[in-house]
């Protein structure tokens, strides 16, 4: 009989443990269907919550950039963006994004920086920094005469 109760903990611990992992990765797949629906704040949640449960997922820290960006919260867009880059420093779509914020704040160093940093590690993004630049280039020559 203990044997049995020992065997059966044992596959109640197994179940759980399975549930709790799908369930973190679950969060944040349920999270980018509700962002591409535009439903923001129940997506935030489910992004949050995916962090909770991994605070290392890159991914749901870029998504709630995202959000925030939606909602024009620069300071919250810009905290999720540097931790996102914290945690996988090549990750385009979040140099890009920083690149963008940086020209709207007229941070050029910070721009060009990050120009340079995302011309080393684009793979699938990469047309998009020629564009930053050009965009920098037409900026600059007017803060110049000014």
């Amino acid at each position: 009989m203990r044997k049995f109760f020992e065997i059966l903990i044992f596959i109640t611990f197994l179940l759980n443990f399975s549930n709790f992992s799908f369930s973190k990765e679950n969060f944040y797949i349920e999270g980018v269907k509700l962002f591409n629906k535009k439903k923001f704040d129940e997506a935030k949640f489910l992004f949050e919550r995916s962090i909770v449960f991994n605070p290392k997922h890159s991914n749901s820290y870029l998504y709630l950039a995202k959000i925030y960006k939606s909602k024009e919260d620069k300071k919250n867009e810009e905290k999720n963006l540097d931790a996102t880059l914290l945690i996988d420093p090549t990750n385009e779509e979040a140099i890009l994004m920083l690149m963008e914020f940086g020209l709207e704040k007229t941070n050029y160093s910070k721009v060009k920086e990050l120009s340079e940093r995302f011309s080393k590690v684009c793979e699938k993004l990469c047309n998009e920094n020629e564009k930053i630049l050009k965009e920098l280039r037409n900026l600059e020559p007017q803060n110049n005469e000014s």
